[in-house]
């Protein structure tokens, strides 16, 4: 009889593999309107479909299905004031260039709006394109429960400063980059090696793509209302400050 983490990862690469080339294909348009100079910002359940930049001839905007985002915990990844009214959700694969490109953007917009955003990390590793992401992520999560939050986003940083990006992280230097973080070398290897956290991953895997995810980076970002603003994308800072100061001012 399969456990229940077993039927969890059983599922997933079931997913993975009916939806894989449709990721490689997101991913390949991401990339494509990135280096075009293109944003695309899809509106979900929030206010946000106004701001929609179509690519294409002048045909109507099929209407999107409702986004679905699982309630932020305070047990999970939070950057910033657990209290703050804007709640920024990535979904992220540690080797995916995009999101190394985004990651110190959403630094700068944390900074920017102090005790305004939190932001929250969420697994989304693309393993058709990254079979090295799923490590990486387990080995955050090691981080995690050995170091606590501040170890976790250590970790999180430094793999996005040192990996080249597209599965080019050697895996060996791991458990440096874990004591880097702050946590024991051995305790580490030792949890990245039980596979405790292949759930988890694949609940965030989950996750992602009930929220609407098809590639990485995705982002919801959430108001103080709890509608939820889908963005897609390694946007540049003034594309993340239009729609955050749109929400801030909403609620005032």
């Amino acid at each position: 009889m399969e456990t229940p983490m077993q039927d969890e990862m059983k599922r997933v690469k079931e997913f993975q593999d009916i939806s894989g080339s449709k990721l490689i294909a997101a991913a390949v348009i991401i990339a494509g309107l990135l280096v075009s100079g293109a944003i695309v910002m899809v509106g979900g359940t929030g206010g946000f479909g106004n701001l929609a930049a179509n690519v294409g001839s002048g045909t109507d905007t099929p209407e999107q299905p409702p986004i679905v985002v699982e309630k932020v915990s305070d047990s999970e990844h939070i950057r910033g004031d657990k209290d703050a009214p804007i709640t920024i959700v990535e979904y992220s694969d540690l080797e995916c260039p995009f999101c190394k490109s985004v990651h110190p953007t959403l630094k700068q917009v944390l900074a920017a709006y102090e005790g305004k955003v939190r932001w929250v990390y969420r697994h989304f590793p693309l393993t058709q394109l990254h079979p090295k992401a799923t490590t990486e992520a387990a080995a955050s999560e090691c981080v995690a429960e050995l170091g606590g939050n501040d170890a976790f986003w250590k970790f999180i940083d430094r793999v996005y400063e040192v990996t080249p990006a597209n599965n080019g992280l050697d895996l060996a230097t791991l458990p440096d980059i874990a004591v880097y973080a702050g946590v024991n070398k051995t305790k580490f290897q030792t949890c990245v090696d039980s596979g405790k956290y292949d759930a988890v991953i694949a609940q965030d895997i989950q996750d992602a793509v009930t929220a609407g995810a098809q590639g990485t980076p995705y982002a919801v970002i959430i108001d103080a209302k709890g509608q939820n603003n889908p963005v897609t994308g390694a946007l540049p800072f003034e594309n993340w400050k239009t729609v955050i100061d749109s929400l801030l001012a909403e609620q005032s």
